[in-house]
């Protein structure tokens, strides 16, 4: 059996990531900051499905999280085939409304994190010739607006990069991209979502069983949905700069306010 470590895994894209890649057959390590939280899954997963589900509460905005978590993907006697960073979250207001600390915050969970784990779980993964690492980015990343988009931007690029890199030895890198989930994200935010039509939320187990396909097909980025591939097909067919008025306009309208 196969082991896959997945970050944010109590909640949203994380959680459905452990629902799906449970029901599949592999073992799981469940990350996150809530113990009590992490412990009631990892028991429901394994009684469901049979599988052993480790947990590791780690906080990766903080350097001792991020540790814990390399030093669980650097064990060779119990290697980690699939990694999942999907850790993260929005700060509510536009830039220079958020304090730079919040700012930092974010970054260090969407970036230095993100870089420090896939690192982390490459070398180990290249050693033994097999493993895939899926790094949880978004939309946001193409259009230029906020902060956030553009540590998603990061995101996008580095795996890309990332995977060319490692094209020859059988690791597999791909940056998942999605556009609105119903999850927890924007109610930890503070963010109201009732301006957001119905027909941009995806779901959050689709979306899953998407992008793994997408990962055993080589993908190095996903769009898992023919609605936001559309519309990601229209950005890169716009100017920049008119992209950023009409990101702009289209934030105030149907993002966070």
């Amino acid at each position: 059996m196969t082991t896959a470590l997945i970050t944010g895994s109590t909640a949203g894209i994380g959680a459905a990531f452990a629902r799906r890649l449970a029901a599949q057959g592999h073992n799981l390590v469940l990350v996150a900051r809530d113990t009590k939280r992490l412990r009631e899954q990892a028991t429901e997963l394994h009684d469901r499905h049979g599988i052993e589900a480790e947990v590791l509460t780690a906080d990766l905005s903080t350097d001792e999280g991020i540790g814990a978590v390399e030093a669980r993907l650097s064990d060779r006697t119990h290697p980690v085939d699939l990694l999942v960073n999907n850790a993260g979250f929005g700060n509510k207001g536009r830039y220079l409304d958020v304090s730079m600390a919040d700012e930092l915050t974010m970054l260090k969970v969407h970036i230095e994190a993100v870089l420090r784990l896939t690192s982390a779980a490459t070398e180990s993964m290249r050693s033994r010739g097999r493993g895939g690492v899926i790094n949880v980015a978004s939309v946001a990343a193409f259009l230029p607006r906020g902060t956030y988009g553009a540590s998603k931007a990061w995101v996008v690029q580095f795996t890309q990069g990332a995977a060319k890199d490692l094209a020859d030895s059988g690791v597999r890198l791909m940056a998942l991209c999605p556009g609105f989930v119903r999850t927890e994200f924007h109610q930890r935010a503070g963010m109201g979502t009732d301006n957001i039509p119905n027909w941009m939320w995806l779901d959050a187990d689709k979306l899953v069983a998407e992008a793994l396909a997408d990962l055993a097909r080589g993908r190095t980025v996903s769009i898992p949905d023919p609605r936001y591939k559309a519309l990601m097909g229209i950005v890169k067919l716009t100017p920049r700069g008119l992209l950023g008025g009409v990101s702009s306009r289209t934030g105030r309208k149907y993002g966070p306010q």
